[in-house]
């Protein structure tokens, strides 16, 4: 994106109308993408910094927020050092004045409940990892998260730790309400535990979680199920799914587009209320041909869906609701960038590429700031 490619432009009405999800009315069809900022206390409480943060995107005009991944629980939900939880009344406590902010700028705000499972990286509360198999993750431990070397060998995960997941996730969920969020947004992609239990060659269970594509689709399901059940039917429940991993950007799933009408059918069976698909290019195909994986949750889910990835470019979020194949964008790098990335938009006003030093060499708040400060005032 470069500098110019704001001003000028068509305003995109479209982006700007009003839509609902379910209950939860949204002022426009902007989302901020979730995005892992390690930037909380030790002990996982949200901090006065990510209040300004997350603010400054309400305040910059976008309709909603959806937060990084949170943890869910003290086992081994816990992906990185200095993460954010909802596992205990304080870190519940410690989100309401953020949550009030982003509302008094005019936005809508979601938690993010993840699971890290075999990902993860940095969790004080366990010495090891779990995951539904005895399988390495592929790749290295990302260092921008504090990680370094490759992951470990994560032990299988007992029926018990199975249900201990559920409960921290149902639980999670009920604190998020009780922090005044305006929904709660399912972990179920790029690679994290849910997506693990539907991968394949990862996932190699014998019980009634592993084998065929709808036994590995069930954990998201009773999930989702024990989610809804903590909430109640006026809370806005979503689901994350990708194909990419965090650790494997080209894993693509198997079966194509059948896998896509099978996933994305089961999904839309559950009691939630959108789907929020991630790709490294939401526009493009989904296998190489054929329908964006966007497009394919809307065909064979029936549910509201949220597209993420590479769409900075306005011309290319507005054509895909021109298209029917989403209702929302989310932004991430767009938002990194320009925390008034709508406003700008509506403005005609010109905007900086994205700068991947604010994520380097740890993707934090503290860091981005200094590189901020460094480069000096971006175009007015």
């Amino acid at each position: 994106m470069g500098a110019s490619d704001l001003r000028g432009c068509a305003p995109h009405q479209q982006l700007f109308e009003p839509f609902a999800i379910s209950r939860l009315v949204l002022p426009n069809r902007l989302a901020v993408a979730p995005m892992t900022r390690v930037s909380a206390t030790a002990d996982g409480s949200a901090t006065a910094e990510m209040q300004a943060y997350y603010g400054a995107f309400a305040e910059g005009g976008f309709g909603l927020v959806i937060t990084e991944g949170i943890y869910t629980d003290k086992a081994y939900s816990q992906g990185y050092l200095y993460q954010p939880g909802l596992s205990d009344g304080v870190q519940r406590d410690a989100w309401a004045p953020l949550v009030r902010a982003v509302h008094a700028g005019g936005a809508r705000i979601v938690a993010q409940l993840m699971h890290a499972g075999a990902l993860s990286q940095g969790n004080p509360y366990r010495s090891e990892t779990r995951g539904p198999s005895v399988v390495r993750p592929k790749g290295q431990q990302m260092h921008f998260y504090r990680g370094n070397g490759p992951y470990r060998l994560p032990q299988a995960m007992t029926e018990a730790d199975i249900l201990d997941a559920i409960r921290g996730f149902a639980d999670a969920a009920a604190r998020a309400r009780e922090a005044g969020f305006d929904g709660v947004e399912i972990h179920g992609a790029n690679g994290y535990l849910l997506d693990q239990f539907l991968s394949d060659g990862i996932n190699l269970r014998e019980d009634r979680y592993g084998g065929s594509l709808e036994r590995r689709l069930q954990l998201l399901l009773e999930v989702a199920g024990a989610v809804r059940n903590a909430v109640g039917d006026d809370f806005a429940v979503g689901v994350r799914i990708s194909q990419a991993k965090v650790n494997d950007f080209e894993h693509k799933w198997a079966g194509g587009e059948a896998d896509a009408a099978a996933i994305f059918g089961a999904l839309g069976r559950l009691p939630v209320d959108y789907l929020h698909t991630t790709e490294f290019e939401a526009w493009k195909s989904a296998f190489g041909s054929g329908p964006s994986l966007a497009a394919l949750a809307k065909r064979h889910a029936g549910l509201a869906v949220i597209a993420n990835g590479s769409l900075h470019d306005p011309a290319r979020a507005a054509g895909l609701l021109d298209g029917g194949e989403a209702d929302l964008v989310s932004l991430g790098r767009g938002a990194l960038t320009h925390a008034d990335w709508p406003r700008r938009l509506r403005a005609g006003e010109p905007a900086e590429e994205f700068d991947p030093a604010i994520l380097s060499p740890i993707a934090d708040l503290a860091n981005a700031a200094c590189q901020r400060a460094a480069r000096g005032p971006g175009p007015a």
